[in-house]
């Protein structure tokens, strides 16, 4: 960019000063308040008692946090294989020759995203239902009546049960992401590839996923992201049970603190949860970093 068109040092503080006070207003403030009331007993009255470490000493003991954040993790397993996974075959029929009126299924697949969280609850809810829904209904015409149940009571299969909503959400928004990096890959080199024989899976898996590789690491941190800090869903589906067997750290922070009125814990609970978020994402993209180097280097 030529010096005179380069705008002058407070032109660019200027317009980056009103963003930068909002994040700090809705983001930063919260977080370090939070970080200040994790240090103290509190209930919620004009009274706080100084604790130190307590309230994270008391994390590490506490069954119930780390139950829901192995709950998170199994979520984040899941949103990986049925949201990004998915949308990425999803994302390879739309740009194939074998579906038609791709439109139609861009838009189709991306309705639920629209839909608010505790709406998508509410469907599945009656998807699950033991009595009218769905699935027990689907189950019984195929004369599988040995299989029908009340799904949400299930306390073995209830994350993957609670997942699956959440899936069905997202997958139109990863689709579309996918297609966005999908078409960024210059066509002569399909073309190419096919001329040389590579065509359906092995083009997929030698061509394209490499090819694609930079979207699909943002898509997989992206769903780390959203599945670790999970609450909508689950609040609104399961409400964490049957007991706390689908309980997830975001719910757990919100009855710790606005239910039991534990607000110094639930702070501490609140930094734990941004803390093992931020982990679960470098440790991600520090995996994914040594993969390519080693793949570089080999």
């Amino acid at each position: 960019m030529g010096k005179a068109l380069r705008p002058k040092g407070w032109v660019l503080v200027a317009y980056l000063l009103p963003g930068l006070l909002i994040y700090s207003f809705v983001v930063l403030v919260p977080i370090l308040a939070a970080l200040r009331d994790s240090f103290y007993s509190w209930t919620g009255g004009p009274k706080k008692t100084y604790i130190g470490m307590g309230n994270y000493k008391e994390i590490l003991q506490d069954d119930v946090f780390w139950h829901s954040f192995l709950n998170n993790v199994l979520m984040t397993a899941y949103g990986l294989i049925g949201q990004v996974g998915f949308g990425f075959v999803f994302a390879l029929l739309l740009m194939s020759k074998m579906v038609k009126l791709k439109g139609l299924h861009r838009t189709m697949s991306y309705f639920p995203s629209t839909l608010a969280p505790v709406i998508i609850a509410f469907l599945w809810m009656l998807v699950y239902n033991y009595n009218y829904g769905l699935l027990n209904a689907g189950l019984t015409k195929l004369g599988l009546g040995a299989l029908v149940q009340s799904w949400l009571d299930l306390t073995g299969p209830i994350v993957l049960l609670a997942s699956i909503p959440l899936s069905w959400q997202n997958i139109g928004f990863f689709t579309l992401l996918m297609l966005a990096g999908l078409s960024s890959i210059n066509k002569e080199v399909l073309e190419v590839a096919q001329l040389d024989g590579a065509t359906g899976v092995r083009k997929a898996w030698y061509i394209i996923i490499p090819l694609a590789k930079p979207t699909l690491v943002v898509a997989s941190l992206l769903c780390i992201a959203n599945n670790m800090r999970g609450f909508e869903h689950i609040y609104a589906l399961t409400g964490g049970g049957p007991g706390n067997s689908s309980s997830v750290m975001a719910l757990y922070a919100y009855e710790t603190s606005f239910l039991r009125f534990r607000y110094g814990y639930g702070s501490a609970l609140a930094i734990a949860i941004i803390t093992l978020t931020m982990l679960m994402i470098l440790l991600s993209t520090l995996l994914l970093q040594r993969r390519n180097h080693s793949k570089g280097g080999a």
